[in-house]
């Protein structure tokens, strides 16, 4: 048992948001005929790669923060096979609503204790129960999950008179960037407004109190921001090499 805040609680206890509002438009050639959560990988749509990442670390309780085409994320989920006792709801937060707005429409759905929230286009293979004992431990109102991601393109390495010494291809960032898989206080919503973009105000303000820790996660992350990142996700699952399948 893992204390949140002032709380114990268990990951089955534990609400999850799941920000699900993109219309992956990076990912289409034409006009997304469906919303971003739902573009698939190995057959499965994305954000149910999310749910079942949580449900393998024993998460039970799902709320789906819908925006564009949220009905076709409500047909889905009202219909998909999920593990047994998960609970997966969707909740309408509007078609344009900005992220941070999503969490603030969501704050009486979500209870009166801390939660989770992730994005619906990003898998890992993180321990979920350490990023909840790490966020317990440190006493901030929000954890962020930060990584390294690899660089895009191969890198040259100089020396001083500008010779290159050898080359690295694709290496990881010398930065640490948001990955997601958060873990919120509630008095984090007092941060968040109906306009309010997650990744800017919010976070900024929690951070220049004092109130926002970093968990880092050395292993795979995998962001779906492109057609290239769906494929390459995809060409991972089907060789069944996906790293962030930690269910049988």
């Amino acid at each position: 048992m893992t204390t949140l805040g002032a709380t114990e609680v268990t990951a089955g206890t534990t609400p999850v948001a799941i920000l699900c509002g993109g219309r992956g438009t990076r990912l289409q050639q034409d006009a997304p005929s469906i919303p971003k959560a739902l573009v698939e990988i190995g057959g499965h749509p994305i954000v149910w790669h999310v749910v079942q990442i949580y449900a393998a670390h024993g998460f039970r309780r799902f709320l789906l923060l819908t925006g564009y085409r949220g009905e076709q994320i409500e047909a889905f989920a009202s219909s998909a096979g999920w593990p047994a006792g998960t609970e997966v709801r969707c909740l309408p937060t509007g078609e344009d609503t900005p992220t941070g707005g999503r969490l603030h429409h969501a704050a009486e759905e979500l209870g009166g204790a801390g939660f989770c929230a992730t994005y619906a286009d990003g898998v890992a293979n993180i321990d979920l129960e350490a990023l909840l004992a790490f966020h317990a431990a440190r006493g901030g109102a929000a954890t962020m999950t930060v990584v390294r991601p690899r660089l895009p393109f191969g890198v040259a390495e100089l020396d001083g008179d500008g010779t290159v010494r050898r080359f690295a291809e694709k290496p990881r960032s010398e930065h640490w960037v948001n990955g997601g898989f958060f873990c919120f206080e509630r008095s984090a919503l007092r941060v968040m407004r109906a306009d309010s973009v997650l990744e800017r105000e919010p976070l900024e303000r929690l951070a220049q109190a004092g109130e926002l820790r970093a968990f880092q996660h050395e292993g795979f992350w995998g962001c779906m921001d492109t057609y290239k990142d769906a494929v390459e996700l995809d060409d991972m699952w089907t060789r069944g090499g996906a790293p962030w399948k930690l269910w049988s």
